[in-house]
């Protein structure tokens, strides 16, 4: 895709009215005529509360544009919550100023709102009016709800196919959708591609808040954006593949790669529904955090990017992800973690700490091992929890204490759905069960090797389901009963309105851990 043409300030000034007749610049009110729409990017909701939630939208009349075609001018934006789609009852509402530090992206925590119910939000800017979006806030904190939906997705690819998905989940009405990783990817790979995000890989701010443009530009995400809250994690490609920590997938100089993150990390904030506590400070976002949705469920969502140690046994003069066998020793090193020292302690707090029905841990990859058979022995893939077994053990240990009330693991990052037993020690037959774990896969990304996938499954006993034949995403359905996890597939990608359906249905039970075919 070309570059758009260098725009100067005073026709950037121009294009949106802000130039009195002497040619200078003046504040923007509500009687501005933009000349472009500059809600481009549609808006989005998050992190509900039972008395609030975040709201975001990003002004950009000229999204692949420098700045998104804004001027560098601060902008007030008014903000409206209601209980109706028609805003005939407006119950919270004020003004805040979208700045061109943040790339003109606006982030509001209204409060005072009523739990467990819906609202509708909109923001105005000059003369221009964004679309409406859906939200909900969270149940009060005593609540015992009925039922939950929540959505779960990752790793959509531009260029790999339309987001046909998202149509689906926007219709779904969900309580809450979980975005798991790799919402952008910062390099261009495969044949057979329907759309084009271009050959440049973004390496600074300017770069990433353009990627972030294309991709928050398509009309479905923008929809399932606007249908219901989010809550979201990064996996590698929203920076770089296979990145851990400090440590490139290249081997860069770790100062020069954290230049980069920083980079990635703001822009990542500029287009995400993320509450103000997760503003980032250079090469560092506290993204971790947890979620209560009444007695019902408590959601652990993980950061497993940027506290990582690095990848065992890479490949000479590289880092990142391969596949290693027994022999690597580094594989058993006890220190080595994906989620840092202290993220493991919070985890294990909040963990014990839990009073809900049901814990859901939002985390980016797949946590059942899942060697497969080599020539001289068992292979793994180093970049998943495979690579850190004793990372992995530790938090398993946990489940098997009975911490708290029914684990599920929810992962993404490997384009296939997982349907697993999670168990302490994966090679003892006589390992009890002591978590549930649903990976979805991609909304567009090509998936791996088929044979290899198969062979994972045929070799793990406590792999129910396997397959990378599907592109599409998880839909749960929770109650005081049981967790019903529906799997669900978009008959194509090259078809923005392909047919959706169910390929496999498995229920967990309250206080029986392993799921089962529905």
């Amino acid at each position: 895709m070309r570059e758009p043409a260098p725009t100067s300030r005073r026709a950037l000034l121009r294009a949106l009215g802000l130039l009195t007749l002497t040619g200078t610049a003046r504040p923007l009110w509500a009687t501005t005529r933009f000349a472009r729409d500059p809600f481009t990017l549609g808006v989005a909701s998050g992190y509900p509360l039972p008395d609030g939630m975040v709201l975001w939208t990003r002004l950009a009349p000229d999204p692949l544009a420098p700045a998104g075609g804004m001027p560098p001018v601060n902008v007030p934006v008014r903000w409206e919550v209601a209980r109706d789609p028609g805003f005939r009852a407006i119950n919270a509402a004020g003004t805040v100023y979208a700045t061109p530090d943040f790339a003109h992206a606006v982030h509001v925590e209204p409060y005072g709102l009523e739990p467990a119910r819906e609202y509708w939000y909109r923001f105005h800017a000059g003369d221009a009016t964004s679309p409406v979006g859906r939200t909900r806030t969270a149940p009060a904190a005593d609540a015992l709800p009925a039922r939950l939906r929540i959505g779960v997705g990752c790793c959509q690819h531009y260029a790999h196919g339309f987001y046909t998905a998202y149509r689906q989940i926007s219709a779904d009405a969900l309580d809450l959708f979980l975005h798991l990783g790799d919402y952008i990817y910062e390099a261009n790979w495969g044949s057979g591609q329907v759309r084009s995000q271009g050959r440049t890989e973004p390496v600074t701010l300017a770069d990433y808040r353009r990627h972030y443009a294309l991709y928050r530009s398509d009309p479905d995400l923008q929809a399932a954006h606007a249908s219901c809250p989010w809550l979201v994690v990064w996996d590698d490609h929203e920076v770089e593949n296979d990145y851990a920590g400090a440590r490139s997938e290249n081997d860069d100089e770790p100062a020069w790669f954290l230049h980069r993150r920083a980079a990635a990390y703001r822009a990542y904030y500029e287009h995400m529904p993320l509450p103000r506590t997760m503003v980032p400070f250079g090469p560092h976002l506290r993204l971790h955090t947890r979620l209560d949705l009444g007695r019902l469920a408590t959601l652990h969502m993980l950061d497993d990017r940027q506290y990582r140690s690095p990848q065992p046994c890479p490949r000479p003069g590289r880092a990142g992800s391969t596949f290693i066998g027994d022999d690597c020793r580094a594989r058993l090193d006890p220190a080595a973690t994906l989620l840092g020292e202290r993220q493991e302690r919070w985890l294990a707090a909040g963990l014990r700490g839990s009073t809900a029905r049901w814990n859901l841990l939002g985390q980016q990859t797949l946590m059942a091992q899942a060697a497969i058979p080599g020539e001289t022995g068992r292979v793994f893939y180093s970049d998943g929890w495979d690579g850190y077994p004793a990372a992995r053990r530790r938090l398993l240990d946990l489940f098997a204490e009975g911490v708290c009330a029914n684990p599920v693991v929810l992962g993404g990052d490997v384009h296939a759905f997982w349907v697993t037993d999670l168990k302490p020690d994966f090679d003892d037959p006589h390992a009890p069960v002591v978590a549930s774990e649903f990976v979805t896969t991609s909304i567009t990304s090509y998936p791996p090797p088929e044979p290899r996938i198969q062979a994972a499954r045929h070799a793990n006993p406590h792999v129910h389901f396997a397959t990378g034949a599907h592109r599409g995403y998880l839909r749960l359905t929770l109650t005081e009963a049981q967790l019903l996890a529906e799997l669900r597939s978009v008959s194509t990608v090259r078809d923005r309105e392909a047919a959706c359906t169910t390929i496999a249905r498995y229920i967990v039970e309250d206080g029986v851990a392993g799921p089962r075919i529905a």
